[in-house]
Parts: C-alpha cells; structure tokens; sequence
C-alpha cells in the first residue's frame, strides 16, 4: 500500500510520534490507522522497558493550581538528562499529570506504594460484602481479588485513566514518552493539596 504524506500527518497528530516512526508504523501495519496507533504504543513500552532501571537524577518540578486557587498539585517528574527535563514534550507531561493527580486525587504513585492499611480496610470490606452473599469460598476469594484489582486501578497514579483521553492509563502516556525520547523517565513524588480537604 501506498503510505501517503497524509497519512503521515494524521498519525502524527494523533500520536505526537517523529515522522519516520509514523511512517514505519504505517508501512509494518498496511495503512490501518489503528493498528499503527498499537505498533507504535508497543514501541513506546518496548523502549521504556529497556530505559527502566537507568537513573532519573534530572527533572522538573510542575505545579497545578484549579481556578479559584482553592486545589493545587505539586508533582517531581525524574528524567536521565538535563536536555530533555528542558524539552517542551516533557514538561507538558508534567503539567497534564499535575493537572490529572487535581481532577482524579491518586492515593500513591503504584499500587506497591498504596498503604497496607488502607489496603487492609478495603480488603475488609469486599470480603464482608462477599460473604454475604452467601457464596463458596474459592468464589469469594476471586470477588475479593477482583474488587481489590479495580481499587488499585482506581486509586493508584499510573494506572488510573488519564482524564484528557480515558482510552489511555498515566503509564501508558509515560511509555510513549519514553520512546519519544528514549530516555527513562519517572514520577517520583507528588502532593496535592486542597483548602478544607
């Protein structure tokens, strides 16, 4: 098939991916939009696989303040090197996690970060409300797995959907900057803070 420079243009701005990555993307997946969209988010978490263990030692402080200044977020997002804590790309990550952590409240960056306690006292619950229900045990324990899975997914940062494009997860937007920029990149911390919260 015929990749066009149309074609190009438009998986570009869908996937703010270079010009030969959009291209390459088209020509391995016949033209389908779609499936270049996957290859080229497969890359993005291929290459932030291979980046993972390096140090983030270089970064930004990003702050997000709500109208009205009544709701504010503090985020360190960690990168390898000074130029890219510099780029454009980068930082406007930063700021859409701020803004994200302001609108969906995260408890922890991953789920290994929740505290048990809190953890504890949800497990708690779902298991009330599974045995009320009267069912065997083995089926309780899956209940209880399930309802704890989608709590994690809810309350942890990077796997919670992102609120500009829910199609995506925080990690998900993170690997593709990773292979956007082929660098290891984290989020280290964030606070947010809210008056009379």
């Amino acid at each position: 098939m015929n990749i066009t420079s149309q074609m190009v243009k438009e998986l570009r701005d869908k996937t703010n991916a270079g010009m030969m990555d959009c291209k390459k993307a088209l020509t391995e997946t016949n033209g389908d939009m779609e499936k270049a969209i996957d290859f080229l988010r497969q890359k993005g978490l291929a290459v932030a696989q291979k980046r993972a263990n390096r140090a983030t030692s270089e970064g930004i402080i990003e702050t997000y303040i709500h109208a009205g200044g009544k709701l504010g977020v503090m985020i360190e997002v960690g990168c390898e090197t000074d130029f890219v804590a510099k780029a454009d790309v980068f930082k406007n990550f930063a700021k859409d996690v701020a803004m994200h952590i302001a609108a969906s409240s995260p408890v922890a960056i991953t789920r290994e970060e929740i505290p048990a306690d809190l953890v504890a006292r949800e497990k708690d619950i779902y298991v009330n409300q599974a045995n009320d229900s009267g069912k065997p045990a083995n089926i309780i324990e899956k209940i209880v797995d399930g309802k704890l899975d989608k709590f994690f997914a809810d309350v942890s940062l990077m796997e919670q959907k992102f609120v500009k494009n829910p199609d995506v997860t925080i990690q998900d937007l993170l690997n593709e900057l990773v292979g956007k920029l082929g660098e290891n990149i984290s989020v280290k911390r964030f606070a947010r803070f809210q008056i009379g919260g």
